[in-house]
């Protein structure tokens, strides 16, 4: 089965407000911020909410990603940020542990500035490298998220990935989070069914078997505009085909999907809805 759900809000509670919604629109898997996502201020949490969604994850067996901030950014030539980051990241790898999180997304940052792509993933090297080693063997993964391509990303298309892993040696524990409208935007056309073959083959050729989440997006722009702006599913430039395709090929089975479509409630639950029905080819 491919589990198919939504980041959901978690206001009021993480479990409280985050199992509620997930109920309340059908979600097999839920993604959530622990904290501000668009500031640097970390939140210890409530011990009972973290808990509480560490038991439910225990019983019922609910797939559970940490999303850290926005802000990160492990190429940034500014120290201050750099440190930040790192410090982001790692509250959230550790409560991403407390809750009982499979993995935490990082998008893949940017080389700021100048000719820096070489200093960036060093950057890369040495400070992400010891959070992936501090990992403990029950805790989240690190799931790196690759960008629309928009200004000096360090990873766009999935081929960017290659050189991004070897700055890590390979870590067992780097996995990968494909956003459709990313790999989208980044030009790998997956409208087709050839295209999104063409996409997952280049994936297994850089990243091989480290797929362990989707971000189920549709996209408001065309392939290759390098802009990250989302679309519910089927309204996109992507369109229902396009997500046919990528449900049934053999990478994407089992794998987590989960939505950051636009909408309320009602509109995630229908995002939710169709998806399924495009899974089950109907």
């Amino acid at each position: 089965m491919t589990p198919i759900g939504s980041h959901v809000p978690v206001a009021g509670g993480l479990a409280t407000a985050g199992l509620a919604y997930a109920d309340k629109i059908g979600a097999d898997a839920v993604q959530v911020f622990v904290g501000n996502p668009r500031g640097w201020a970390s939140s210890a949490g409530n011990p009972d909410e973290d808990a509480a969604m560490r038991d439910h994850v225990a019983r019922h067996g609910l797939p559970v990603y940490v999303h850290t901030p926005y802000l990160v950014n492990f190429g940034s030539p500014t120290p201050a940020t750099l440190e930040k980051s790192v410090l982001a990241v790692r509250h959230s790898l550790e409560r991403g542990a407390r809750i009982g999180a499979r993995g935490v997304v990082v998008h893949t940052g940017s080389a700021v500035g100048g000719n820096r792509y070489a200093d960036a993933l060093a950057q890369v090297r040495a400070r992400m490298l010891p959070l992936l080693d501090e990992l403990p063997p029950d805790g989240p993964d690190l799931l790196l998220e690759p960008m629309a391509g928009q200004g000096k990303m360090l990873c766009a298309r999935v081929e960017d990935l290659g050189p991004y892993l070897d700055a890590l040696d390979g870590h067992p524990r780097a996995g990968v989070c494909l956003d459709t409208c990313h790999a989208f935007a980044a030009g790998h056309d997956v409208r087709t069914a050839e295209g999104v073959a063409e996409m997952f083959a280049a994936l297994e050729a850089h990243a091989p078997g480290r797929l362990r989440l989707v971000h189920a997006n549709d996209s408001a722009d065309a392939c290759g505009s390098n802009r990250d702006r989302h679309a519910r599913i089927g309204a996109g430039h992507i369109g229902e085909d396009g997500f046919a395709a990528l449900l049934a090929h053999p990478v994407a089975v089992s794998v987590p999907w989960v939505l950051e479509t636009p909408g309320d409630a009602d509109a995630h639950a229908a995002d939710i809805a169709t998806l399924r029905r495009l899974l089950a080819g109907t």
